[in-house]
């Protein structure tokens, strides 16, 4: 049966309009009364002139509007594409200009964003609708907050099937151009149906809200709440680096779970923010989007031993999560090694070589994933979509799957671990990151006349440390400061290099490329900052954050 995600909200409008669904810093919105409201703004996009399959992007903070905003793009028949306010312009532009987004929902919270990312609205083909009471004197919009009351309140008639593009999730690109990754209401509904089945949500459930909304976790918060009747409860971006204030805000909303990237967990245990036998209302721990070092877990399990622990895995590709494992015990040491797993249901996980064939267990190749998550592919790239989305791998009629770059075996406990990437990517802070984005926005930095970035695994708070190596054309006056400050104009904050080598020129290998390896080890080598390395290369500030 075809199964729409609005309908989530719709059902429990229905059966309890009075329960809480969303509480924010300040407000809190019910079933009922977010059902009339994404209603009637689904009805004002229509009567602006927006058309099944168009784009709209949601260019607002995290906040009750900006999902009132998400949900009534559905009702719409459109596609939503979350917008990352704290993003620079320059990537916030490229996103609104690959995704082609016909309708921009701001605030006055984003109000001079939007003035930079369409400066002449007065004659844009792109249409504005402003989430205020009040218009704007100086430049038009399709409606306002206030034109909502006077639009119906009925459910607009949808016209899709499950097939539909939902939304557009915009991840880190190696050519320095984000790709947008199409995700159907049939995607997110096979997990969603998993996950509340898998983790026993129930209308009392109090949810956290921790992702930016451009993030994939978000949307088994936001889908799995509502199909369970529950309240999510939005986490402010502000409280991210106060771990006591997570901690506070876990305890003051009685949170029954916890879903975030193991970071920030990670960060709460190294300033030892939770307390024995803590949050006695949470009932369930998940983390997803990297490694969580075995002992800042061993410090959660140890201190919340009434809490029930999950390693999720998935890429933005496969929808919010292909794999699960649930942690048994406290790890019996600080080397024991987390699995993600095995699938999710609907879905499959393959280690593989070269050769598409399965590798024996123990024995380390590459993970693939099939199954009922997997993305359509990127929006308007079929290019990027063939390279890695593989049609019959294993002889006609067989599923389609896809490459995650990840790699992986097949434990003697049929078991799923992972053992890194095989290429450039890496994960920070619980974002993808293609570093050779970085290293275009280096190259297009004045100044420098070469330059490489390279990860490095830690047991840190941030997952992989961001490191930059550069030959500056003028070397007595290079100032990492200065650079990355140019960086922050064109790349998000978790993508800018925390720790900087400057070289007379880059060490290369016997096939003269940039001898990556070599320069990890480089970083890898515990020096106070400032002091030489060698006769051509020094480093800088080792923490610039």
């Amino acid at each position: 049966m075809s199964f729409l995600l609005q309908t989530y909200l719709d059902r429990q409008a229905e059966r309890q309009p009075e329960a809480a669904a969303v509480v924010s810093e300040s407000a809190r919105i019910s079933y009922g009364e977010l059902f009339r409201r994404s209603n009637q703004l689904a009805c004002a996009l229509k009567a602006a002139g927006c058309r099944q399959g168009d784009r709209i992007s949601i260019l607002l903070p995290k906040s009750i509007d900006a999902l009132t905003g998400m949900l009534a793009s559905l009702k719409a028949g459109c596609i939503y594409v979350p917008m990352d306010t704290s993003s620079p312009f320059t990537r916030l532009q490229m996103v609104l200009q690959l995704a082609q987004s016909s309708f921009v929902l701001a605030s006055p919270a984003s109000e001079g964003l939007l003035r930079k990312l369409v400066p002449d609205l007065n004659h844009s083909a792109i249409r504005v609708g402003y989430m205020a009471d009040q218009r704007p004197s100086d430049f038009p919009v399709a409606f306002c907050g206030s034109d909502l009351d006077a639009m119906p309140s009925q459910v607009p008639q949808y016209l899709q099937d499950d097939r539909a593009l939902a939304h557009l999730l915009f991840t880190s690109g190696s050519t320095g151009q984000p790709k947008g990754v199409m995700i159907s209401h049939r995607n997110v509904h096979q997990y969603i149906d998993w996950a509340v089945n898998y983790f026993g949500y129930q209308s009392g459930d109090r949810i956290s809200g921790h992702p930016p909304l451009h993030f994939d976790l978000s949307t088994m918060d936001i889908y799995s709440t509502f199909a369970a009747g529950a309240e999510l409860h939005l986490v402010p971006p502000q409280y991210n680096l106060l771990p006591h204030k997570i901690a506070s805000f876990i305890r003051e909303r009685q949170l029954t779970q916890w879903f975030s990237v193991p970071s920030l967990l990670a960060y709460m245990a190294k300033f030892d923010a939770v307390a024995q036998d803590d949050f006695p209302h949470l009932r369930r721990l998940l983390w997803c989007g990297e490694r969580f070092p075995t002992p800042a877990l061993a410090y959660w399990m140890k201190r919340l031993p009434h809490v029930t622990f999950t390693n999720l895995y998935g890429p933005t590709e496969t929808t919010i999560a292909s794999s699960f494992y649930r942690v048994p015990e406290v790890p019996a040491t600080d080397e024991t090694p987390i699995p993600i797993g095995k699938p999710c249901e609907g879905e499959s996980l393959y280690v593989l070589n070269s050769e598409l064939k399965p590798v024996p267990p123990g024995e380390i190749a590459e993970l693939y994933i099939g199954g009922v998550g997997l993305s359509i592919g990127y929006w308007n790239d079929p290019e990027k979509t063939r390279a890695v989305f593989i049609d019959e791998p294993f002889g006609p009629g067989s599923e389609r799957i896809y490459r995650t770059g990840d790699l992986a075996s097949v434990g003697e406990d049929g078991l799923v671990y992972l053992h890194g990437r095989v290429d450039s990517q890496i994960k920070s802070r619980g974002y993808r990151i293609e570093l050779g984005e970085i290293e275009t926005a280096l190259h297009a930095a004045e100044g420098i006349r070469e330059a490489a970035v390279v990860g490095i695994d830690t047991d840190a708070f941030e997952g992989a440390t961001i490191c930059c190596a550069v030959v500056p054309e003028q070397p007595a006056d290079f100032q990492p400061q200065v650079l990355r400050q140019k960086l922050s104009e064109r790349l998000p904050h978790y993508m800018l290099p925390s720790r900087w080598l400057c070289f007379d020129s880059l060490p290369l290998n016997d096939n003269g490329k940039i001898d990556r390896p070599k320069l990890r080890r480089c970083f890898q080598q515990e020096q106070p900052a400032g002091t030489p390395l060698s006769t051509t290369q020094h480093t800088y500030q080792q923490s610039l954050q």
